[in-house]
């Protein structure tokens, strides 16, 4: 097995460095051909590791992007950050991936400007694999871009589209806008034009609007809307996951007979609980940009941090990016 290699912002997000180091560690010993490199204060990052590990890496930054810092000022003024130097390492090929629970925006902006958008992509667009009824959907823009023209609309469909071709195998995957009906005249003026353009397009398989009830429904493979629409959806869906699972953990451990039901449903319940829990799904791809890079979940625990190295790591192994810009380069032509 190829060995690989991720770089890990551990300064940034909610966290701090803390789940950073317990998810690297965790990582390392469950894949032996993954070495990590994590990014950040030298002496504190020495601290949290302690005895260390023969895999694992420091690379030294010395400033942090705070979540709500703009992220004009930190490409500014922000350059020496983890977030930044962590994306270096994978443009200078020290590392294949990197992985980042911080500011969105600034992530954005130091991806375009230090690994480069793909000739032909105006924007970047963040993805992700979300549990549907009979499979997973790819949902983008998920934050990236708050604002997105038609034609943005139309490249992130072919982005999306690729990816599902990449990652789940699929020949055809099923394309959809997110919009406020299914009928043709409605949405607002960016996603109609969209819609006819992809209406028009020989390489996406362009199945017309969907409604935010289906994205778990297994009605598309790919759902595409702007970042606004995108990341709303995607953490009312984590929030609704997240209630339902206290609700069921209450239900079955009050009293003696909610506690019996628990028990004999506890092989169904584990497998449910397991497919909605947020932590297990985290991690995002930037697609559009020369490389892998994951954004995690701000708010990410240990587990979820280690989901992401995950996804990092198997984008990598996959060739994503690569796969990709391939087949972009021969439809862009």
């Amino acid at each position: 097995m190829s060995s690989i290699t991720i770089a890990v912002d551990a300064m940034s997000g909610d966290r701090g460095p803390k789940v950073a180091v317990a998810a690297a560690l965790d990582a390392v010993r469950e894949n032996e051909a993954l070495s990590i490199i994590l990014v950040g204060n030298q002496a504190e990052l020495e601290a949290l590791l302690q005895e260390g590990h023969p895999r694992i890496t420091i690379s030294e930054a010395v400033d942090v992007i705070r979540m709500n810092e703009r992220p004009s000022h930190a490409l500014r003024h922000k350059q020496n950050s983890s977030m930044a130097v962590a994306l270096r390492l994978v443009r200078d090929g020290e590392a294949q991936g990197c992985v980042s629970a911080g500011n969105t925006g600034a992530l954005m902006a130091f991806g375009r400007s230090i690994i480069r958008m793909y000739p032909g992509i105006e924007r970047p667009a963040i993805t992700k694999l979300i549990p549907s009824l009979r499979g997973k959907c790819h949902v983008l823009d998920l934050g990236a871009n708050v604002d997105a023209s038609a034609e943005n609309l139309y490249q992130f469909a072919l982005m999306g589209s690729l990816m599902a071709s990449a990652v789940s195998g699929l020949t055809e995957p099923r394309v959809a806008l997110l919009n406020v009906g299914e009928e043709e005249i409605k949405g607002n003026e960016q996603v109609r034009l969209a819609s006819h353009m992809l209406a028009q397009s020989d390489t996406v398989n362009y199945i017309g609007y969907v409604e935010g009830s289906d994205l778990f429904r297994d009605v598309a493979d790919v759902v595409v809307c702007d970042g606004f629409v995108g990341n709303i959806a995607l953490k009312t869906g984590e929030g609704v996951a997240g209630l339902l699972i206290e609700l069921l953990e209450q239900a079955f451990s009050r009293g003696v007979y909610g506690r019996l039901v628990g028990w004999l449903a506890r092989p169904m319940l584990g497998r449910l609980l397991r497919l909605m829990d947020p932590a297990r799904h985290n991690g995002a791809s930037f697609l559009g940009l020369q490389g892998v890079v994951i954004k995690s979940h701000g708010n990410a625990n240990e587990r979820a941090m280690l989901a992401a190295i995950r996804q990092a790591a198997r984008e990598v192994t996959m060739e994503v990016p690569r796969r990709i810009n391939d087949r972009l380069d021969e439809l862009m032509i």
